[in-house]
């Protein structure tokens, strides 16, 4: 069979794992490579084989652009020292730490009287760390974008995923150089890390501007959303033909798509035909590329280096599990506190995925124990996408940091249509008065939303919530939206000249510190003084 029908069949397959998923309330991804086992076990379809062509050049730029562009950069740079952190520090941090366990733990297995385990040298276990490093943008962001975590926890994951896929592609580059035996000082390695990585900032950011600039002079969706596909594909395409970092200049040409371009340059039907199209390209190729590498694990070669699998998954959890509570640690004391449940969601979200066994797959021919590489990764990737995507919602509810109940979901939902309702109908007013349109077509389209106006609010009251989590959640909102306009204020305060640049930048900083505050819930308490207790409805309703 070609590829075309191929391809079409695993969508197909997709399709039906992701309504099966969707019905049976179980992570799609997770979903998907249990299915592309069985497929790849029973032999029943010969897929294509996941190249390091396929990905970097067709999944990797549409992935990464798709989740770049949605993030908002203020909120971002706002948490830039921990993402940072994790993403450069940590996962060079994470190399270390895991080639160290395996190399410990190896040797000291090998002492023992009927010991299965031999010694994994050094050269083995720096390769494997630098292919297992980096938590997979793919799988993470797919898991936690259905978990209904807090919202900063969900830019901290999305933000390092993002940065440290990078940061791990460079290292792995300069950590097998080193291997192999290549002339290579730290300093010489430390200066190529620097160009490869800047590159990418530089070339991102060039394509990302002149693609935006492009979007101001064009009213057109189509040819828009084609601008959008080639800043994604061609910023990752001229900075890996120049030597830096395809996924660094990606990043950044999201990022600066989704933050100027779309701001100044689109108009707002544009901007939705264009979020539509990149949430479907990161729907389709999340579902493609889960499958592709779940049907290219060889389960019986696994099985045979069950040992090491299990030794390096175990030294990866740790190495993750250190790094993330060391970081939060150094932390605590600053305004980008994060929580330590926060932090155990971190650790445990470090999930692995397609780009690591890319990278291993890379590995030269003639590498000592290159198979034996290859099964601890992939091994680890497996264990990483079953283990911990199936288990990361359970730990989500036990630390209490999972988002809103469906009930106050569905209160949200509802308040939010009576508000649209009732600005639908302040718009009809105020056009009224131009006297430029039929009587009579206003007077439909106003009963059409007052009618809705009236049943959404109706649903609004039928709906059973707690009077408490419905008190935190409207005064969490509320004071978010109170210290927005407080920003917006002091801007305007600072460029009409009434506020010097030093009193506004401190005065800017206090409020980004409440802003964070609030994202994690400790801010909420400065704010209330009498709150309905838990429970307030049931004991109401029960009087």
């Amino acid at each position: 069979m070609s590829s075309e029908p191929i391809i079409i069949l695993l969508f197909i397959i997709a399709s039906a794992v992701a309504v099966g998923a969707r019905r049976w309330n179980f992570p799609y991804t997770v979903a998907l490579v249990l299915v592309g086992l069985g497929l790849g076990a029973l032999n029943l379809l010969k897929a294509p084989e996941l190249t390091h062509d396929l990905l970097f050049l067709v999944f990797l730029p549409g992935l990464i652009f798709e989740a770049a562009y949605h993030i908002d950069f203020d909120e971002l740079w706002r948490d830039n020292v921990p993402i940072l952190s994790l993403a450069i520090p940590g996962v060079m941090a994470a190399i270390g730490l895991t080639a160290a366990l395996l190399v410990i733990v190896s040797s000291g297995a090998s002492l023992l009287p009927h010991a299965v385990l031999p010694p994994i040298d050094w050269p083995l276990a720096l390769i494997f760390g630098a292919a297992i490093a980096a938590t997979d943008p793919i799988a993470v962001i797919a898991i936690f974008r259905h978990l209904g975590a807090p919202h900063r926890l969900s830019l901290l994951t999305e933000g390092e995923s993002l940065l440290n896929d990078g940061t791990s592609i460079v290292l792995f580059g300069l950590m097998l150089t080193w291997v192999m035996g290549n002339e290579a000082s730290i300093s010489g390695l430390v200066v190529d890390f620097g160009r490869v990585v800047g590159g990418g900032l530089i070339t991102g950011g060039i394509v990302g501007i002149f693609v935006s600039l492009a979007l101001r002079q064009i009213d057109d969706p189509l040819v828009e959303i084609m601008l959008t596909s080639v800043a994604a594909y061609g910023s990752f395409l001229v900075a890996d033909q120049l030597g830096f970092s395809g996924v660094i200049s990606t990043v950044v040409s999201g990022l600066v798509c989704g933050n100027y371009g779309a701001r100044v340059g689109m108009s707002p039907s544009t901007r939705l035909a264009v979020n539509a199209f990149w949430e479907y390209v990161g729907f389709a190729l999340n579902s493609l590329i889960f499958l592709l590498m779940a049907l290219e694990i060889d389960l019986k070669s696994l099985i045979q280096t069950w040992q090491f699998i299990v030794l390096a998954y175990v030294a990866v959890i740790v190495a993750r599990i250190a790094i993330v509570y060391v970081t939060t640690g150094v932390l605590f004391w600053t305004r980008l506190k994060i929580p330590i449940s926060w932090a155990a969601m971190l650790s445990w979200g470090g999930i692995r995925g397609a780009l690591s066994m890319v990278l291993v797959l890379s590995l030269p021919a003639d590498l000592a124990q290159r198979s034996l590489i290859i099964n601890m990764v992939f091994g680890v990737v497996l264990l990483s996408i079953l283990v911990q995507g199936t288990t990361i919602s359970w730990l989500g509810e036990k630390l209490g940091v999972l988002g809103s109940t469906q009930a106050l979901a569905d209160y949200e939902a509802a308040r939010t249509r009576v508000r649209l309702a009732h600005r639908a109908l302040d718009e009809l007013d105020r056009v009224e008065k131009s006297s430029l349109y039929d009587e009579q077509a206003l007077a439909a389209l106003k009963d059409y939303y007052q009618a809705a106006a009236s049943q959404a609010f109706e649903e609004l009251k039928d709906i059973e919530i707690d009077e408490r989590l419905r008190y935190q959640e409207d005064l969490t909102q509320l004071a978010r939206r109170m210290l927005q306009y407080e920003r917006t204020q002091i801007l305007e305060l600072r460029q009409s000249g009434r506020l010097g640049a030093q009193a506004a930048e401190a005065l800017l900083t206090d409020i980004d510190a409440r802003l964070l505050s609030l994202e994690t819930g400790e801010g909420i308490a400065i704010f209330h003084s009498d709150a309905p207790q838990e429970g307030a409805t049931q004991k109401k309703e029960a009087q």
